[in-house]
């Protein structure tokens, strides 16, 4: 007969299986879709749940469907809201360089908290969103509450690496590559959505991807991704707010060297989980992992109700 102690855990084993698998095409169908007012950019999301606010923001190539698997965990606390950037699917893709530049970004954020009805909220960001993120949590720490960053090292962390490390600067070849003129027209849909595993999910992927605007998806390293000789901005401030930063490392994008220093940059507490056998994408190639990483974070860090 198996042990007390083992049925217990098979158990549980099994109720977290169904809450990140069989329930995940179920609780999609109860995903609202809504889209606010960014100075007149419309911003997609879709949000469920009820709670403390929980804004995800994906990265490139992407969209809100990244979140898929973490979403109907973090939903059974919290009230989630998953943004289509500008440019990407559903929301709004204006045209020039300019229209892409973080303060703008970060503008969305807000934009999506407001509307919301929020003064606050927990923001998690990937990628590029976890660029916006970090932005957002130095520029308005007044509505962040919490911070979680996937796979994005802090702007300081980055530009070291950028200044100094040869393998970093070698495997950014990519991000100038994008910085160049005409650079999209390099692009299809099928291609940018070739790292999406599932068969099912790449179909979405490359359908949000035609809705897309592959310039736009350009324009954020165009407006944002550091050039040489890669100075440090003496005037970053500090984040406030308790952040978690989760980092696949086998990443080949952004080098976990990166993330040295980063509790030198937080006035207040900094979580490090890293994540062996998961790349750049790290919610995707371990997604159980990540949200019961999430799901656990959040819970040992609550906020008012």
């Amino acid at each position: 007969m198996m042990p007390a102690w083992n049925r217990r855990a098979l158990l549980v084993l099994c109720a977290w299986t169904l809450l990140l698998g069989g329930h995940t095409a179920r609780a999609q169908e109860s995903w609202k879709d809504g889209w606010a007012d960014s100075s007149g950019v419309k911003i997609h999301y879709v949000t469920a749940g009820v709670g403390p606010l929980v804004v995800l923001l994906h990265g490139f190539p992407d969209f809100h469907y990244t979140w898929r698997d973490q979403i109907p965990a973090l939903a059974r606390t919290c009230q989630v809201a998953a943004l289509d950037l500008r440019g990407y699917n559903d929301s709004d893709q204006p045209q020039g360089v300019e229209n892409y530049s973080l303060d703008k970004l970060v503008g969305d954020v807000v934009a999506v908290v407001r509307h919301l009805g929020r003064e606050r909220a927990t923001i998690v960001g990937h990628d590029w969103g976890g660029a916006i993120a970090w932005n957002v949590a130095m520029r308005h720490p007044e509505l962040t509450e919490r911070l979680i960053i996937l796979n994005l090292p802090h702007p300081r962390g980055l530009l070291r690496e950028l200044k100094a490390n040869p393998e970093q600067q070698k495997n950014s070849a990519y991000a100038r590559a994008f910085q160049l003129p005409g650079a999209a027209a390099a692009l299809t849909p099928e291609a940018i959505a070739g790292w999406v595993r599932e068969p099912e999910a790449r179909q979405k992927y490359v359908a949000a991807f035609r809705k897309s605007s592959l310039e736009g998806m350009l324009n954020y390293y165009k407006a944002n991704y550091p050039r040489e000789p890669y100075e440090i901005p003496a005037e970053l401030p500090q984040v406030k707010c308790p952040v978690l930063m989760i980092h696949g490392l086998d990443d080949k994008a952004l080098l976990p060297a990166a993330i040295n220093d980063t509790w030198q940059w937080i006035d207040n507490e900094f979580s490090l989980v890293t994540v062996p056998k998961a790349g750049h994408f790290v919610h995707r190639d371990q997604p159980e992992r990540v949200t019961r990483i999430l799901v656990d974070w959040l819970a040992s860090h609550p906020v008012p109700q």
